[in-house]
């Protein structure tokens, strides 16, 4: 199956902020140039340039038009260079990590929504896990982690184990090739202020995503609360060996 025109358009995009054609503080050409270039509707256009702006790519400046993003180069870009655990991104900028381990437990009733993202006909009643973390960059809190695990890659392992990369520990057991993500705003409550040393409501980035086998089996579900002034996402999620 073919994936939506909207999807080759972001994907077009995406390959030319990355590459330096269109620049930080660029205005795009019209939804009108765009649509004649990609031999689509306005419509689509319009579509391609919302998910663009969801992902901190682009902004929308009413009646002016649509602008390239000025990326802070203190944020770090997740995803840059393909789909990447926490403490190899931490590397990849000369940085430390450590972890903190709140929570690491049997989840016994798996909501609908965790089933439906990782249960398969091979597992129909299968084991979970869940593990809530903590991730410092150097010494500041950047995100909490709320992953639920298929129990088959992580048996027999203890809180202690995943002070280090979960990666690291996933792949003794099975090979991770990519994953679907989705990003959205959320603003910080109570308890994910304090835990971030942020103020109560400050913007955090919120991702979604569900890993997979190179055969299309998930491994698991992860929704982590990311601050916004610190990360930035982008959106090649492919394994690289």
């Amino acid at each position: 199956m073919s994936e939506p025109k909207y999807a080759t358009v972001v994907k077009t995009i995406q390959q030319r902020i990355q590459e330096g054609y269109y620049v930080p503080a660029q205005r795009l050409p019209s939804e009108y140039t765009l649509a004649e270039e990609f031999g689509v509707t306005r419509m689509t256009i319009r579509k391609a340039i919302g998910v663009l702006i969801n992902q901190h790519l682009l902004v929308k400046k009413p009646g002016y038009g649509t602008y390239v993003v000025e990326q802070s180069q203190d944020k770090i870009a997740s995803g840059q260079n393909g789909l990447q655990g926490f403490t190899e991104v931490a590397q990849s900028y000369g940085k430390t990590s450590h972890t903190e381990v709140l929570a690491y437990e049997p989840l016994i009733t798996p909501s609908p929504a965790i089933l439906a993202k990782l249960a398969t006909p091979g597992r129909p009643n299968g084991q979970y896990d869940r593990l809530v973390r903590r991730r410092f960059w150097d010494d500041d809190p950047m995100t909490i982690e709320e992953v639920v695990l298929c129990h088959e890659y992580v048996a027999g392992k203890q809180a202690k184990d995943f002070e280090g990369s979960l990666f690291a520990i996933l792949e003794q057991q099975v090979d991770i090739a990519y994953a679907h993500q989705e990003i959205e705003a959320t603003a910080a409550d109570e308890r994910l202020a304090a835990l971030l040393d942020q103020k109560r409501n400050a913007p955090l980035l919120v991702s979604h995503t569900v890993t997979f086998t190179s055969d299309g089996k998930p491994i698991l579900y992860d929704q982590s609360y990311y601050r916004s002034d610190k990360y930035s996402f982008k959106s090649t999620l492919m394994r690289r060996p």
